[in-house]
């Protein structure tokens, strides 16, 4: 009597693809949340902007408080005095958040490294395997593998072996012959 074999309920895995358009969807999704989100208008925008970007915060506020305290420095149009500090307490408590998001994109990158070196590793191995087995009569049907996966890793600059380094030669410098002292 055999017995059926049991059926697991789990949900199938979601595909790495998917996972991944999932957090950017999350990601994208936090631009709504963020205040005052404003895409770079070209390459350059950071550059443009970082100079005044950059004035010390007391200065800023200096400037607030001037224009609070003298209407003739009042322009129409201009963000008044607690614009400005709403701008500058935006700033400091949003500051922190794109640290993170710089720290985390780079743990993100360094764990896709990871990931990377983990397969080529394994790929390397498996490779140098097949190399070693292809040689033997009763593994050569590994010999086509071989051959793909030496035209898929391509040509690689190998490390030059460290050559001896010898001092340079010694040459002689010659001095013209000096002449006798007249007395």
């Amino acid at each position: 009597m055999s017995t059926p074999k049991e059926v697991s309920n789990t949900d199938p895995p979601v595909s790495h693809t998917a996972a991944a358009q999932a957090l950017v969807q999350e990601v994208r999704a936090m631009r709504e949340r963020i205040p005052h989100f404003v895409f770079p208008e070209s390459k350059r925008a950071r550059r443009q902007i970082a100079s005044v970007a950059s004035l010390p915060a007391p200065f800023i506020e200096l400037s607030a408080v001037a224009v609070a305290n003298s209407n003739s420095l009042v322009r129409g149009g201009a963000a008044d005095p607690e614009k400005v500090r709403d701008m500058m307490s935006f700033a400091e408590a949003y500051l922190p958040f794109a640290d993170e998001l710089d720290a985390m994109s780079s743990f993100v990158r360094h764990t896709v490294a990871s990931a990377k070196n983990e397969a080529g590793r394994e790929a390397l191995t498996t490779y140098a395997l097949a190399q070693r087995l292809a040689k033997q009569p009763e593994t050569a049907d590994l010999a086509p593998h071989v051959a793909d996966m030496r035209n898929a890793l391509g040509k690689r600059a190998r490390k030059a072996k460290a050559r001896k380094t010898t001092p340079p030669k010694a040459t002689a410098t010659v001095e013209p012959p000096s002449e006798p002292d007249r007395k």
